[in-house]
C-alpha cells in the first residue's frame, strides 16, 4: 500500500473509532438507565456505568483531578500518534494500529471532557465472574496494541533474512 494510502487509512479508522464510540455512548446514555444492567446475551449485558478512572478503574475514586491528568494524557498520546501515523518509514500495520489507538484515546478524552468521567457498557461474564465494563473506545486501544504487538513478533520476523 502506498504511504499516502495508508497514512489516510490510519486516520480514517480512528475518525470510525471515535464516531462508533460517541454514537453508542449516546444511545446508551439515552436508553439504558444509570446503574442498570440489562442481560443480552448469556455471557454478555448491556450496562450504563461512569468511569472517572483509566483502565479497570485505576485511579476512578481519586477526587476529580484524575480527570485533567487523564485528559494531558489523552492529548499527548493523540499528537504522539498522529506523528507516528504521519512519519516516514512507519509500516502500514502500524499505522493502522496507531490509528485504532488513535481513536479510542480521543473518543474517552472526548467523553471526560463532556462527562467527567468516560462511558462503559459493554459486560462480559461468564457465570458471576465479570470483565470491567469497556466501550468501543477500548477495544480500539486493545486491538490496536495486539495488532501491534503480534507485527512486531510475527511481522517483522517474516521480513528478516533467512539464515543458511
Amino acid at each position: 500500500m502506498r504511504a499516502d494510502r495508508s497514512i489516510g487509512l490510519g486516520f480514517v479508522l480512528a475518525a470510525l473509532i471515535v464516531a462508533m464510540d460517541i454514537g453508542t455512548k449516546v444511545a446508551i446514555v439515552a436508553w439504558v438507565d444509570y446503574g442498570a444492567s440489562l442481560d443480552w446475551l448469556p455471557v454478555l449485558n448491556v450496562v450504563h456505568v461512569l468511569n472517572r478512572g483509566a483502565a479497570f478503574s485505576f485511579l476512578h475514586g481519586a477526587g476529580g483531578w484524575q480527570r485533567y491528568f487523564f485528559i494531558g494524557i489523552a492529548l499527548a498520546a493523540s499528537a504522539f500518534l498522529v506523528y507516528m501515523i504521519r512519519r516516514t518509514g512507519t509500516t502500514d500495520t502500524e499505522r493502522i494500529s496507531y490509528g485504532l489507538i488513535l481513536g479510542g484515546a480521543l473518543a474517552n478524552m472526548i467523553d471526560r471532557v463532556a462527562r467527567g468521567a468516560v462511558v462503559d457498557w459493554i459486560d462480559l461474564h461468564w457465570g458471576s465472574y465479570h470483565w470491567p465494563a469497556f466501550n468501543v473506545a477500548d477495544i480500539g486501544i486493545t486491538l490496536g496494541a495486539a495488532l501491534i504487538v503480534f507485527h512486531e513478533l510475527f511481522g517483522r520476523m517474516q521480513a528478516r533474512p533467512a539464515r543458511g
